[in-house]
């Protein structure tokens, strides 16, 4: 039993020096509450998802049936406006397919954002410059309209932490994008 207990703590040890040897336990130590079951929810998106990592990082839900993609188009643009997020873009990506001879079935790109938050996040770490704008797809898969969006929890939980400010800002913008999922899907406004 001693030499298991010893061992234990030689692999652990073991494990703590090459940890903090890269830097990990010090990057582990910046991230905010909840960091590890984010971490562990993608792990098992990306597993169940066999490696595929943009499957792992998204929120998706399945469009209700009867609902059209006027009504959920017409619902994520009015949360945006309830929410105070700006519509910065549509890209009607199966029209633009069609009009090029190519089959396509709904593809539809909406791009959205807060101005002052996107300012502050580009302050608090300029590569998250490239997760701006928010974005909202209407994909049309065999059964019917999915949206999708950016798991914004890994951004927010398993990113370094943020100031008070920015971190309220920044989960405003969190939930505004899951509720335009949510009423989206049902084409409410």
């Amino acid at each position: 039993m001693k030499l298991i207990t010893l061992f234990k703590a030689g692999i652990l040890a073991a494990a703590v020096t090459t940890l903090s040897g890269c830097g990990t336990i010090n990057a582990i130590g910046n991230l905010n509450e909840g960091a590890g079951g984010t971490f562990m929810e993608v792990w098992d998106k990306w597993v169940e998802a066999e490696g595929d990592i943009a499957d792992a990082t998204m929120w998706e839900v399945k469009v209700e049936e009867g609902v059209k993609l006027e009504d959920v188009i017409d619902a994520i643009n009015a949360v945006g406006v309830n929410r105070n997020i700006k519509n910065v873009g549509e890209l009607p990506l199966s029209e633009e397919l069609k009009a090029r001879g190519v089959a396509s079935g709904v593809i539809h790109v909406m791009s959205f954002c807060n101005p002052e938050t996107a300012r502050k996040m580009i302050d608090f770490s300029p590569a998250m410059a490239g997760f701006l704008p928010c974005r909202v797809n209407i994909v049309e898969e065999a059964d019917g309209l999915h949206i999708y969006t950016m798991n914004m929890d890994m951004a927010i939980k398993m990113g370094k932490k943020m100031p008070p400010e920015l971190l309220e800002a920044t989960l405003d913008v969190r939930n505004t994008m899951w509720e335009m999922l949510e009423k989206g899907a049902k084409g409410e406004f």
